[in-house]
């Protein structure tokens, strides 16, 4: 695939996220469907050899879902279906269609139980985030030896894959090396050879797109499932919820401080008000709404060269989608 397919920087109209107002949460039980496999922020259905997934508007941070952003959902799933497009010659993936921009059609997967994080730059400030095992002290974090003297948000010398298990709803995610994943069994050496190779080539691809949008995809985090036996690409892909993204230009300028887009601003607002991940979540207010929709539209508008614009994500729209498609893919 040409890198040209990649759009230059387009900034959104100023404000057009926030035209939208009402959020969709839980979609809950659909007439003629069933009831749903709920996620931090996904609802899907299943049929028989497909199933629909919905992209709510709920965020999630520090393993928890903290609230909801309006318009949220449909932006980060349009542009999961854009990347599956741009990637789907790198490794197959679950993508079908996208009959609504909350709606997305996918191919039925046996999802592999471990998350793939792909890191270009020694950053974050979660618990499991490369600089803050770093930080601690750790010079052989997920396997990966780490020489003394980096910096927070210094690039690598190439990136490399810190795996996670991927955990329950509610709990945690938890550091796991390579040689774990297949001394424990949870995956075979040649199936794990697979993954890496393919979130290598994913990453570099996405990082070279990014590039001509004015962007450094910092790093992001994969999932991987069977599909008909074959290693397929499944999820979401390089949106701001699952990858981190700088401003090129800033970090070129400042790289101790660089312009993200991605939801480390959400994390940083969680800690400036007292939480991370334990005790009792604070009340998402309007500013930093307000900044994760803005954030959005102009990632998307960024990568795509499209403006977002609002869709109807009432409930019943979404429930009259999800029949549609349990109708012709039952």
């Amino acid at each position: 695939m040409s890198l040209a397919h990649a759009a230059a920087p387009v900034s959104p109209v100023s404000g057009l996220a926030t035209h939208v107002t009402e959020a969709l949460n839980q979609v809950g039980s659909i007439a003629g469907v069933g009831d749903p496999i709920a996620g931090k922020v996904r609802d899907s259905y299943a049929f028989s050899k497909h199933r629909a997934i919905v992209t709510t508007d709920r965020v999630s941070a520090f393993d928890r879902v903290i609230g909801l952003i309006p318009g949220k959902g449909a932006m980060l799933n349009s542009l999961s279906a854009w990347w599956f497009e741009q990637l789907k010659d790198i490794v197959p993936n679950h993508f079908v269609a996208l009959p609504h921009p909350n709606v997305m059609l996918v191919r039925q997967a046996q999802t592999l139980p471990i998350e793939v994080v792909v890191r270009g730059y020694i950053s974050g400030s979660t618990s499991t985030s490369l600089w803050t095992l770093y930080e601690n002290g750790a010079r052989n974090a997920y396997g990966v030896a780490l020489p003394d003297g980096l910096r927070k948000n210094d690039k690598l010398p190439t990136p490399v894959i810190t795996p996670t298990t991927k955990a329950e709803f509610g709990a945690h995610d938890e550091p796991i090396s390579g040689e774990q994943i297949v001394a424990q069994g949870i995956l075979a050496a040649e199936v794990w050879a697979q993954v890496q190779a393919a979130a290598l080539a994913i990453f570099a691809r996405g990082q070279a797109l990014a590039d001509q949008a004015g962007l450094i995809l910092v790093d992001t985090k994969y999932e991987f499932g069977m599909i008909d036996g074959k290693l397929a690409l499944i999820d979401e892909v390089h949106t701001p919820d699952s990858s981190r993204y700088w401003n090129k230009a800033s970090y070129a300028a400042n790289s101790a401080a660089p312009i993200s887009y991605d939801k480390e601003q959400l994390r940083l607002w969680l800690a400036a008000n007292g939480y991370r991940g334990e005790g009792t979540i604070p009340a998402l207010d309007d500013a930093i709404v307000a900044t994760l929709q803005t954030t959005y539209a102009f990632v998307v508008a960024s990568l795509t060269g499209k403006t977002v614009v609002p869709s109807d994500s009432r409930l019943a729209t979404i429930h009259a989608q999800v029949q549609a498609l349990k109708a012709q893919h039952v």
